[in-house]
């Protein structure tokens, strides 16, 4: 103790003496006292040493903190500051390891004392880091600090990763599970959270889209549970609505399917203290105990979900075959596979007209990994209008189980919205009959805590008004979803598939889920003619062979039978007459218009067709102005001729001006007497021989 003495200097009790205090967790604060107060104890040590009062300073903001690493200690933070800064004289701790369990954090904090000539006390002594023997002994006490929070370490975690073996190491349930009087998981006795989490694996099963899950409850009006892990509530079952990171989360545990498992995931700390968690391979899990408690879904069916979210995903795998139904008018969106390379196809929509979307069956994983060329590049519109008569023809035999199926789901969807909405009405009731209970039960004279527990008692009787009234709002809505007509609508459909098929309401969405009832996949092989390779549910495969669709051109042109009806039409109808017959017959234009005069002379000029008028002129028909030339008459007489049927005429056109006249026969001059059209008529006699002597 004499040479202890003899290291403390002036120059040392010039400045303070800093007690650091520290435990390592906040069981030990409450329940280790005794080692607590000996570490306050060194202040007397200070004293004696001759420290005044006044230059003892006590850090102890690190009670409850590990000291395995200093991110996290302020206190000891703010230690090393002020012995970098020249204000510790001396640094006192009850042992090395209250200081740090650290080598990096303790050889630092010795270097700094060296440097500013700061002494170290301990239980055992006082020491100099500047001095080699000193410095040496508390290396030592500090690696032996280490190495002992190493065992430690290693002892706890042995011992639990042995239970966890086992089995028996109890970590935090999810919600649906409770722990039993022996440490066995066991389903939540509450049979309102019993219901709610079938009711989720339930929906996923049938819609395989968690996205969607959650939009059946929200639009159902269902409540899910979620229990609180930490606050004042702590391990109390919370009711909200469900989200899609929950039902992620729900649907990826394998505690759900009776499976025991510790390690899924490697923990590591970072530089500031903070942790990153990565998940590992199924393979490296420390524990994996199938059929270890109760579940809510066999293990089989876990699989499947895993294989589903992973299929849905849009980031995982580079040959995705298929993802959950969406909108849009694909029916192939999901299931359609490239014959030439084996991957999955993807869609692109192009439109013609306003609001109308045609798919594109696309194979471009080449060009997103390696920039290369599309492999296909397939017109879907064809493709789906045949798939579309191929599933009608199948559905025949089928569409009265297809329909019967149909109702009862919908019934026992209905039967299990209304049961948990149903529970949801009976806790809101249990817990405003407690709180009742305790209402009755305080001292009416303490009006504090009387006016807290009515209020509360109110609170849970608005809440059951509330819950009973939403309760019977949404029954009214089921009831209304299947009335007798809708039922015989439903039932309608083992007769009359195709109609429902075929109809405009039924929404794209359900239509591919129909498809995936029947169809595992499509492959699309591009050649002289697209070949359609279906495999169906079972195993079955059907080969269709289709043309390649037309452009955009090509599907609005004329077709040649069109053009050569309207080359025919024209000798004996013009324009307008010729569009009439047409629009008649329900023929249409290429863009599936009808005809209009417009159109018709397009076509005339576009195939330099010949039109009503050119075909009348070389049958030798001449026009008024010729007409009167020729006869030498007036504009009267020819009409009064054209009147009396004396001279016959061809339209051309929809006016009076649009004609022809046909040339004078010999039975037209015996018709003229009057002696005024002498010359007409020897005219007319002396064409009418031109005309048969050229005959």
């Amino acid at each position: 103790m004499f040479e202890s003495h003899k290291k403390v200097s002036a120059e040392h009790l010039r400045r303070g003496a800093y007690l650091y205090i520290r435990q390592s967790t906040l069981k030990q604060v409450m329940e280790n006292t005794e080692s607590t107060q000996r570490q306050y104890a060194l202040r007397e040590k200070a004293i004696t040493l001759g420290w005044p009062i006044d230059r003892v300073i006590v850090i102890d903001s690190d009670l409850g903190q590990s000291g395995a690493q200093a991110a996290d200690r302020e206190g000891f933070q703010k230690l090393v500051a002020e012995v970098g800064l020249g204000n510790a004289g001396i640094v006192m701790g009850l042992e090395v390891s209250r200081l740090a369990r650290n080598s990096t954090d303790w050889h630092r904090l010795l270097e700094i004392c060296a440097l500013s000539n700061t002494l170290i006390l301990d239980e055992d002594g006082i020491y100099d880091p500047a001095h080699f023997n000193d410095r040496l002994l508390l290396g030592l006490k500090g690696t032996m600090s280490e190495a002992e929070l190493h065992v430690l370490r290693a002892r706890l975690r042995g011992g639990a990763l042995n239970k966890a073996k086992r089995g028996e190491l109890r970590i935090p349930i999810p919600v649906g599970f409770t722990y039993n009087s022996e440490n066995r998981p066991i389903l939540h006795p509450d049979k309102h959270i019993q219901e709610s989490i079938h009711m989720l694996f339930k929906i996923f099963r049938e819609s395989k889209s968690a996205w969607y899950t959650v939009k059946l409850f929200r639009e159902r009006g269902l409540k899910f549970p979620r229990q609180q892990r930490t606050g004042l509530c702590k391990g109390e079952i919370i009711w909200g609505s469900l989200t899609h990171s929950q039902t992620l989360r729900i649907i990826k545990n394998p505690r759900y399917a009776g499976v025991y498992f510790y390690g899924r995931a490697r923990h590591t700390k970072l530089l500031g203290g903070k942790w990153s968690s990565k998940k590992i391979p199924k393979e490296q899990w420390h524990a994996l105990l199938p059929n270890s408690h109760e579940a809510y879904i066999t293990l089989e069916e876990y699989e499947q979900n895993q294989k589903q979210l992973l299929q849905n995903a849009q980031t995982y795998g580079e040959d995705r075959r298929k993802s959950p139904p969406r909108e849009g008018p694909a029916l192939l969106q999901g299931i359609v596979i490239c014959g030439c390379c084996g991957r999955r196809m993807t869609i692109r929509y192009h439109t013609r007209s306003p609001g109308d979307l045609y798919p594109i069956y696309v194979c471009q994983s080449s060009t997103v990994e390696s920039a290369e060329r599309i492999c296909q590049c397939i017109p879907g519109a064809s493709i789906d209008e045949a798939i579309s008569e191929l599933l009608i023809e199948s559905m025949t035999p089928l569409a009265l189980e297809v329909a019967l199926n149909v109702q009862a789901q919908l019934h026992a969807r209905l039967e299990e919205s209304d049961r948990l909405r149903k529970k949801r009405v009976e806790r809101a009731q249990y817990e405003a009959e407690l709180s009742r209970q305790r209402y009755m039960q305080v001292d009416p004279r303490n009006r504090l805590v009387a006016d807290t527990l009515e209020a509360d008692w109110n609170g849970k009787l608005r809440t059951v008004v509330e819950t009973q009234e939403e309760y019977e709002k949404q029954r009214i809505v089921d009831e209304q979803t299947l009335t007798a007509e809708q039922k015989e609508k439903v039932l309608s459909l083992a007769t009359d598939f195709p109609k429902l098929w075929n109809d405009s309401k039924t929404p794209d969405r359900e239509k591919k889920r129909m498809v995936r009832l029947l169809l595992e996949d499509v492959t699309l092989t591009r050649g002289e003619k697209i070949l359609v390779n279906i495999r169906f549910k079972g195993g079955a495969t059907k080969t269709l062979t289709l043309p390649i669709p037309l452009s955009a051109f090509m599907a609005r042109k004329t077709r040649p039978e069109i053009v050569e009806e309207v080359d025919r039409l024209l000798e004996n109808y013009h324009d307008t007459e010729i569009a009439d017959i047409l629009n008649g017959r329900e023929i249409r234009t290429g863009n599936a218009l009808p005809f209009t005069v417009v159109a018709v002379g397009r076509i005339r000029r576009t195939y330099q067709l010949k039109d009503r008028c050119t075909r009348l002129q070389e049958k030798g028909m001449l026009r008024r102005t010729e007409m009167l030339k020729l006869l030498n008459v007036s504009d009267l007489t020819l009409r009064d001729w054209r009147n009396r049927g004396l001279i016959k005429t061809h339209a051309y056109g929809n006016t009076m001006q649009t004609i022809l006249y046909e040339l004078p026969t010999k039975d037209f001059a015996t018709k003229i007497k009057s002696g005024k059209f002498a010359k007409c008529v020897e005219q007319i006699l002396t064409l009418s021989n031109s005309n048969s002597q050229e005959v």
